[in-house]
């Protein structure tokens, strides 16, 4: 039977059948030899007397290392309009490590109430959902209608700076979330660190990731081309530029910096990929 790995606390593993059963499995000893199963694996388990194991994690069309997590629909970055301030460079560099990783990245923006209609931050929002970016918008106690449509039947992941409001939109779309959360830590001991567990947590119709956050914006494991070829912006001119190998940096007839001369591309964006190149490993 095919199912999702959809908690882990140390070597149990519970599963979403489906049936949606929730089902307590463990690893098969050939399974433990291999890769690390991870909450959104989807997996064969069987049944052996009075235990059911998980015999074989099937293909994964994606994964990330923190949080672990695999099969990851969408990431959706949470910045806040002030406290702590917007940045556009934190923001793309957290969507280019997303894209990188064949996620997703959707732009929801809280705090919204603290600005007025006039502020430049506005500007910047019309500038990303031109560039094809959904963004959200969300203010005191006020959640994007459109979020819980985006979470159902899908999963995700949330990242962003610490204190711009991850965990409300989640408490505010399901009150029973943070009531869930809070037992689980209840249960597993808080300040202990020697067991290990994450999990998805049902919000919305979809699966979120109770870990959400990327530890560190690292892009010394990724390569200028990687990088140029995963931006969904620079897709439509794949193939375009006049050297195979362009980066769009300097090199002669390439189609991205003339589509960012001509206003086609975001500079804002772009000036970002720059910035990240010297970043990257040769």
């Amino acid at each position: 039977m095919k199912a999702r790995i959809i908690k882990i606390i140390s070597n149990q593993y519970t599963v979403l059948t489906e049936n949606n059963e929730r089902v307590l499995c463990v690893a098969m000893g050939k399974i433990r030899l291999q890769i690390t199963p991870v909450v959104g694996d989807l997996v064969e388990i069987v049944r052996y007397d009075d235990q059911v194991g998980i015999e074989k994690i099937l293909e994964r069309k994606n994964t990330l290392v923190r949080p672990a997590i695999a099969n990851v629909d969408q990431a959706i970055i949470v910045m806040s309009s002030k406290d702590p301030e917007f940045s556009t460079t934190l923001v793309d560099r957290i969507s280019f490590l997303i894209q990188i990783a064949n996620i997703q990245p959707i732009l929801c923006i809280t705090k919204m109430d603290l600005v007025d209609d006039h502020d430049e931050l506005y500007q910047i929002i019309d500038d990303y959902r031109k560039s094809g970016y959904i963004c959200l918008l969300c203010g005191r106690d006020n959640v994007d209608n459109e979020l819980a449509s985006i979470l159902c039947d899908k999963i995700t992941v949330l990242t962003g700076q610490s204190g711009v409001g991850k965990s409300t939109l989640l408490n505010t779309l399901d009150p029973t979330f943070k009531l869930r959360t809070q037992e689980t830590s209840k249960a597993l001991g808080r300040g202990k660190h020697t067991t290990r567990h994450s999990e998805l947590h049902e919000v919305a119709g979809g699966w979120v990731a109770d870990t959400p956050g990327f530890s560190s914006l690292d892009f010394t494991h990724t390569t200028p081309d990687e990088l140029a070829n995963s931006l969904f912006e620079f897709r439509p001119y794949i193939g375009k530029c006049k050297f195979r190998n362009c980066i769009h940096v300097n090199e002669p007839g390439c189609v991205v910096k003339e589509a960012v001369e001509n206003g086609s591309l975001s500079k804002i964006r772009y000036d970002d990929y720059l910035q990240c190149l010297p970043l990257m490993k040769k």
